[in-house]
């Protein structure tokens, strides 16, 4: 466990091939504007600590990534541009990590948190659509990635939300990219930043959104070590369309 000021950061060592929990250290970016992205979500530890990013997709849910299971979340903050000073809205969550989940270098690292209650929508919290098919996403397509926390390797936490666009990088390029690291890609995932630029996202905020037109269509899952000086190797999201049919079920199950 790793002390940063306000929050702890919880850094998690995945594979032996150097693959990283990532998120809220966005390299580049810049301050968000204030209620422009009103479904972003602060998962946090039982000490009200901060440990990943989610997203709200309805009154009810909130997606993150599975491998922040390992960090023994047991809320979610809705509502919060800057997690220090703003008021905030806190629900306790029950927890379904996708069933076949096991780690990031196998793949399938997305979960669904339960709010215990409704959330409450307003001027500060909105859901994100989720792709209604399976997509298909262009080579430099410009997206957007947000979290908070580092803007840097080895930099300062910040308390402020922060956003980043970054190109999605075609499927192939990134497979042979990350083969060259002797590292397989698992299935169903999207690579956008960290490769051929200097954008991205970094450790301490895993399960953020990528959004690409207005909607989220993968969920931070990893990148190379903790080396945020990129360009490096492509960032790697699960690709929610992969999902949908179980996202559905759990839905209409409404447990």
């Amino acid at each position: 466990m790793m002390h940063a000021p306000h929050r702890f950061l919880l850094f998690h060592l995945l594979t032996c091939f150097g693959l990283h929990a990532l998120g809220s250290e966005i390299i580049h970016g810049q301050k968000a504007p204030e209620k422009s992205m009103l479904y972003m979500a602060s998962v946090q530890n039982r000490r009200k600590h901060h440990v990943c990013g989610g997203f709200l997709i309805n009154e009810d849910f909130v997606v993150t990534a599975a491998h922040c299971d390992d960090q023994h979340p047991t809320s979610v903050v809705l509502g919060a541009h800057n997690l220090k000073v703003d008021k905030k809205m806190r629900y306790r969550v029950k927890k379904w990590k996708f069933p076949s989940y096991v780690n990031v270098e196998k793949g399938d690292d997305i979960m669904l948190l339960k709010l215990s209650r409704k959330a409450r929508l307003d001027k500060r919290v909105q859901p994100i659509e989720l792709p209604e098919t399976q997509i298909e996403l262009e080579n430099n397509e410009k997206c957007l990635v947000a979290g908070w926390g580092y803007t840097s390797t080895g930099g300062k936490v910040v308390d402020v939300l922060q956003v980043v666009d970054v190109p999605i990088v075609n499927p192939e390029d990134c497979k042979k990219q990350w083969s060259h690291r002797r590292v397989n890609l698992p299935a169903n995932v999207i690579c956008a930043g960290g490769y051929g630029t200097d954008k991205g996202f970094c450790q301490g905020d895993s399960g953020g959104p990528l959004v690409c037109n207005g909607k989220a269509v993968g969920v931070v899952s990893f990148n190379f070590k903790r080396n945020c000086d990129y360009p490096n190797l492509p960032n790697v999201y699960v690709n929610i369309s992969k999902y949908l049919s179980w996202i559905k079920k759990i839905l209409k199950k409404n447990y």
